[in-house]
């Protein structure tokens, strides 16, 4: 069964968060706040305050299936800081866990040398912090078993594509329509 966690620090863009953890539960794939500031109650980086469902030292996270980090300032700066968490992720991707990061967070995966080899996106300023990765300015990326997206206005389609990782195209596609989300262009 898939079990995604997804942190939150102080600081962290609320729609980036909370859009992920929205579309994966009407997908029905068990997910999970997790607050790394050692209080349930965290504050967004637009003073928007959420009550995570555990925090990180209460709980074994190491049954995940995804792995994500929303970005956000000084949110993602806080999740770079959290040392067991770079061990998480660390140990998350040598497993073949999927990782997935939106906004700054993908500079977290690449200072911890976890974007290696791999493609990624990430918002405007932060690619020299893309350690190893091929940068790209696409909306969304996969690549390996990581997902990297550029910013709040992209977290719809990064929150269908950890779904459709998990569920298959048809059910994250039955999503985006549910919620009337239409793909540019179409």
């Amino acid at each position: 069964m898939e079990k995604v966690y997804v942190f939150l620090a102080d600081g962290f863009e609320e729609i980036e968060g909370l859009t992920v953890v929205d579309i994966l539960r009407r997908g029905e794939v068990e997910t999970v706040t997790v607050s790394v500031t050692g209080n349930r109650l965290v504050q967004g980086s637009h003073g928007i305050p959420v009550t995570a469902d555990c925090l990180f030292e209460d709980q074994d996270l190491g049954d995940g299936t995804v792995y994500v980090l929303p970005g956000g300032m000084p949110g993602t700066l806080h999740l770079g800081e959290h040392r067991e968490l770079a061990g998480l992720l660390a140990e998350a991707k040598a497993k073949g866990a999927w990782l997935a990061a939106i906004c700054a967070a993908p500079s977290v995966l690449g200072g911890l040398g976890l974007l290696e080899g791999e493609t990624a996106a990430c918002y405007p300023g932060f690619e020299e912090k893309l350690a190893g990765a091929r940068v790209t300015f696409h909306p969304v990326e996969v690549s390996g078993h990581v997902i990297t997206s550029r910013g709040m206005g992209t977290a719809i389609p990064f929150a269908l594509k950890i779904l459709e990782q998990l569920k298959g195209k048809e059910t994250a596609d039955s999503i985006g329509r549910g919620i009337i989300w239409e793909t540019p262009g179409k």
